[in-house]
This record gives C-alpha cells, sequence and structure tokens, in this order.
C-alpha cells in the first residue's frame, strides 16, 4: 500500500522515550526491538529509555493477512542476522497460524494504561510467542498467557480492557498515521531530537516478489542502536 499524503502529526517524543511503529508479523521489527532491549541493558538505560510501541498494523495497510510464505521466507534469512532474539519455522498446526495480529496489537496498546514497562514487556513476549515459539497471537489465551509471562503485567487488568475495546481507538489513530508518509515502514523510530530511523542498521531488498522469494541483506550494522538509545537518553 503506498502512503498517502495528510496533515502531519508531531511524532517526535519526550525526551528518554523512543516510539516504535511496527508489527508483530514483520521480522526486521523483532530484530530492531531485540536489539533495543539489549543494547538498553548493556549501556544501563533501562531506567532512562522508554519505548513507546505504536502499530503498524500490515493487514491494513495491504488490505489483506500477511502472508504465510512472507514471514516463513524471513526466518532462514533474518535469524541469520540475530540468532538470539529467537527464531524457528511454523510448528504448530497450519490452522493456528495467526489470521491477524490486531487483537496483539490492540493489547500493547491497553499495557499503556500500566506504564511503559508492562507495554513493553507485553510487545517482547507476543514477538517471542509468534517467532519463537509458533504460538497463535490472534487468539486471547495466548496473549493473555503471554502477558502473565511477562510477570509485570497486570493479566486481568489487561483482560478487561481488551473486553471493553478502550484501546481501540488508539490502534486506529496509529493506523490511520501510518498509512501517511510520515512513516515508512515496520520498523520506524523516532527519537526526542527530532529524527526519525526507518528499519535501523539493515539495508534489505527482495530477490523474487513477497512470499515468493526471499530477503537479501545489503548490510547490518547492530552498533547503530547504540547511538539511537544514548541520543534518547540525552
Amino acid at each position: 500500500m503506498t502512503p498517502q499524503s495528510s496533515s502531519r502529526v508531531d511524532l517526535t517524543p519526550e525526551p528518554g522515550t523512543i516510539t516504535i511503529f511496527s508489527d508483530i508479523w514483520c521480522s526486521f521489527a523483532h530484530i530492531a526491538i531485540h536489539r533495543l532491549h539489549q543494547t538498553r541493558e548493556r549501556l544501563g538505560l533501562t531506567g532512562r529509555v522508554q519505548f513507546d510501541h505504536r502499530a503498524f498494523p500490515l493487514e491494513l495497510l495491504n488490505d489483506a493477512p500477511s502472508p504465510r510464505p512472507g514471514t516463513d521466507s524471513e526466518v532462514g534469512r533474518m535469524a541469520a542476522q540475530e540468532p538470539a532474539a529467537g527464531w524457528q519455522l511454523w510448528q504448530a498446526k497450519d490452522w493456528l497460524y495467526p489470521s491477524t495480529t490486531l487483537p496483539a496489537l490492540e493489547a500493547i496498546q491497553a499495557a499503556k494504561e500500566q506504564g511503559f514497562t508492562a507495554s513493553e514487556q507485553l510487545d517482547l513476549a507476543l514477538r517471542r510467542a509468534f517467532w519463537a515459539e509458533s504460538r497463535c497471537i490472534s487468539n486471547r489465551k495466548v496473549i493473555l498467557d503471554a502477558a502473565a509471562s511477562t510477570g509485570v503485567v497486570d493479566v486481568s487488568a489487561l483482560a478487561a480492557a481488551l473486553d471493553d475495546g478502550r484501546a481501540r481507538r488508539a490502534l486506529s489513530e496509529q493506523a490511520a498515521i501510518a498509512a501517511t508518509d510520515q512513516v515508512n515502514c515496520s520498523p520506524h523510530l523516532f527519537l526526542p531530537d527530532g529524527t526519525d530511523h526507518p528499519n535501523p542498521g539493515i539495508e534489505v531488498s527482495w530477490a523474487g516478489g513477497y512470499g515468493i522469494g526471499w530477503p537479501v541483506v545489503a548490510s547490518d550494522d547492530p552498533t547503530v542502536f547504540e547511538d539511537l538509545l544514548k541520543r534518547a537518553a540525552a
């Protein structure tokens, strides 16, 4: 889907925050967010930099669910770039492959009521559930189990938020922004200094069409995340 121009929204976060537009289906986001967490911890910035996750729902932007052949083709290639993020080819029954990530993306927004830490950890748990554990993140129980696994999310409060849909408007508003030319891809990071960084550190193209061919990585520099986190903390 080609992004459409519209009234621009200020996406510059407060100091100490990195805003991240992404989808769970996106392998590049899986790598970037793993590296953000690992680098933040290594630099001792866990208490100084927080991640504001926002939705880049590929199924709405493309008017179709993400095709499984596409994500399957990414596992072998992108897992080699960052094995520690957690990967495996889909191991569950075929009918358990998630047809949507919208419930999971909504849950991440709902968890912000409990603070950015809860939202960050739920986001990380859901990415691991999909990419490393072959779990159907469309399913409510899987989402709540992922929340419980974090040890920081109040699962009952999250379930109540999902029941009344209080985060659905935020998800819709973020999807509308994602459809504009302000957000280029998943992941796209926005820093307090006014800069933005689509798919930081990785230059990639495709050999063949998505779901038919495979990603070709021209370059990959994980060290860029040190600079991004230090600038966010400044």
